[in-house]
C-alpha cells in the first residue's frame, strides 16, 4: 500500500539536474513519504526541466533577467510554492542567492546540497580548493538554508576519500555519487517527521549508530 500522506516538494535547479534525477527516481517508488509537485529554473535551457518534464512533473521557469532586483524575483517564486502548497524547498544546483526575507519565510522548510564537508569549502570550486588544501577527506552536505551561503543545521554528510591523483573531475564524481544517495534520504527523514531542529543542530529520531573510523591513507603495520 502506498504512503497515506506524502510531503509536497518543490526542487530549485539551475541546470542539468543530476540531484532532481535522485529526488524524482526516489519518489517514483509510491511508498516514498514524498511526492515532487513542481520544479522552478530560473534558467530556459536548463537540462533539469526535460528531467522533471518526462517524469510527468509540473515546471516553471522564472528567469531572475525579467525583474528589477532580487526581491521580486523571490516574491515570484513565492507565489508559485504558496500556490501548491509546498512543505518543502529543495535546492538542486540553484545558483541564485535568495534573499534573507525569503530564506526565513521558508525557515527551516528549505533545504540545500553542497558538495563538501560543510562547514569547510563553501561557495564555489569546491573541488579545486579541496585537493589544493590537502585535505584527506572531501564530502557532501544536506542542510537547513540560511540567509548565509551554504550555511545552516546540517542534516545528513557522506565523505569520501580523497585519492593522490584526483583532480577536480575525478573527485567530483565521487562525491556526486553520494549527493545522489543521501539527498532522497533527506527528504524521507523529514518527510517521516524523524527531523528536529535544535538551536544550530539537528537532531534525527531513531538515527542508525555509526561506529568506526575511515582513515587515509590506510594505516600499513
Amino acid at each position: 500500500m502506498a504512503t497515506a500522506k506524502r510531503l509536497d516538494i518543490a526542487v530549485l535547479i539551475s541546470g542539468r539536474g543530476s540531484n532532481l534525477q535522485s529526488l524524482i527516481d526516489a519518489c517514483a517508488d509510491p511508498h516514498f513519504p514524498a511526492r515532487i509537485v513542481c520544479v522552478i529554473s530560473n534558467k530556459a535551457d536548463a537540462a533539469g526541466l526535460q528531467r522533471a518534464a518526462r517524469a510527468g512533473t509540473t515546471t516553471h521557469v522564472v528567469s531572475h533577467k525579467d525583474f528589477p532586483d532580487r526581491v521580486a524575483f523571490d516574491a515570484a517564486i513565492d507565489e508559485i510554492l504558496r500556490g501548491y502548497n509546498v512543505g518543502l524547498i529543495c535546492l538542486a544546483g540553484f545558483m541564485r542567492i535568495l534573499t534573507p526575507e525569503f530564506v526565513n519565510r521558508w525557515r527551516d522548510r528549505m533545504i540545500n546540497i553542497h558538495p563538501s564537508l560543510l562547514p569547510a569549502f563553501k561557495g564555489l570550486h569546491t573541488h579545486e580548493r579541496t585537493i589544493e588544501a590537502g585535505v584527506r577527506f572531501s564530502g557532501c552536505t544536506v542542510h537547513f538554508v540560511r540567509p548565509e551561503m551554504d550555511d545552516g543545521p546540517i542534516i545528513i554528510q557522506a565523505a569520501v576519500p580523497v585519492l593522490g591523483d584526483d583532480t577536480p573531475e575525478t573527485l567530483a564524481a565521487r562525491v556526486l555519487e553520494q549527493e545522489h544517495l543521501i539527498y532522497p534520504e533527506a527528504v524521507r527523514l523529514i518527510a517521516l517527521s524523524r527531523v528536529r531542529v535544535v538551536g544550530s543542530k539537528v537532531i534525527i529520531r531513531d538515527a542508525a549508530p555509526v561506529t568506526g573510523a575511515m582513515i587515509n591513507p590506510g594505516l600499513v603495520f
